[in-house]
């Protein structure tokens, strides 16, 4: 697989796997949340790695302030989404925690959203090498 199916199609994955964590995580279905969430984290890995391997076909310091903005968003949204991981962990010790870790993982999912958004922003910018 070629780096930008990979990355699409890896892409498209995690955020059908987030939409069936927000789904489960809505209705309670613990299992079910888990499952999807774990999908999401390592579809959310292969991702990564193919946009690093998108990334090296394009001359991505030509984009200008997207590029380091977009790396600097990519990273700060990855190590959220730790915490929305630790906020999930304590959810399942004490059910009281459940509207936090609610609120923590829609701004990951914002978070999200705007790194792809800077991420494609970056590349049609970018010229190929």
């Amino acid at each position: 697989m070629n780096e930008t199916t990979g990355f699409i199609t890896t892409l498209a994955a995690t955020l059908i796997c987030l939409g069936g964590a927000v789904m489960t995580g809505r209705a309670a279905k613990r299992r079910a949340h888990l499952t999807w969430v774990s999908g999401a984290v390592l579809f959310l890995a292969t991702t990564i790695h193919f946009a690093g391997e998108l990334g090296k076909l394009y001359e991505l310091e030509a984009a200008g302030w997207i590029y380091p903005f977009h790396l600097l968003l990519a990273q700060v949204t990855s190590v959220a989404y730790l915490v929305v991981i630790v906020s999930g962990v304590a959810t399942l010790k004490k059910a009281g925690r459940r509207k936090t870790h609610g609120r923590i993982a829609y701004s990951v999912l914002g978070l999200t959203v705007i790194t792809a958004i800077t991420g494609v922003w970056m590349i049609l910018k970018a010229p190929l090498l």
